[in-house]
């Protein structure tokens, strides 16, 4: 398991490393606490800590979980991987972390034969489709979007359409 420690403004430490089942509580009150973020179930995230603990990235401060992507490979693309949630706690944002923990996320040996990066937005997260834009920027790779659910369609008219964005090709970060 790769791990890391980074500084942030206020030189608290920060823990980048691999989730655990003991983060799925802890996740659900991050995500809870993040609005417009679309919570789930406990047990959605304990899923998301064990079974895509490989493709996913905790942040710990002080022992306190401030960050966390959850992200899984796709079946039908084994060089993609598929950025499920992103979360940020409000006393870490605008420091880079977002984009630190993708950062982290391609780099590790799970992630290997990853060449391609997706996600959905909806059209009106101008956060998240900044943060996407920054990181393919930095990747010197394309981006690519398209409407994947449609809110009639898919949602009943009870959620915004979600974009499907595709970066890559590229290759992880030394």
């Amino acid at each position: 398991m790769k791990s890391n420690s980074a500084m942030h403004a206020d030189a608290t430490p920060l823990h980048f490393r691999q989730p655990t089942a003991e983060d799925g509580f802890a996740l659900n009150q991050l995500v809870a606490a993040s609005p417009p973020l679309d919570t789930n179930s406990v047990y959605c995230n304990l899923l998301q800590c064990t079974h895509f603990a490989a493709t996913s990235v905790a942040v710990e401060n002080g022992g306190r979980l401030v960050g966390f992507i959850s992200a899984h490979y796709l079946p039908e693309k084994s060089d993609t991987v598929f950025v499920w949630q992103v979360v940020v706690d409000k006393s870490q944002r605008g420091r880079g972390l977002a984009k630190k923990m993708l950062m982290e996320i391609i780099k590790r040996s799970a992630c290997e034969g990853v060449s391609f990066l997706e996600t959905t937005i909806t059209p009106d997260n101008e956060a998240s489709w900044a943060l996407f834009r920054s990181f393919a920027r930095d990747l010197q790779t394309e981006l690519n979007h398209s409407i994947w659910f449609e809110k009639d369609a898919h949602f009943g008219g009870q959620h915004d359409s979600e974009a499907l964005l595709r970066i890559g090709p590229f290759s992880a970060p030394a």
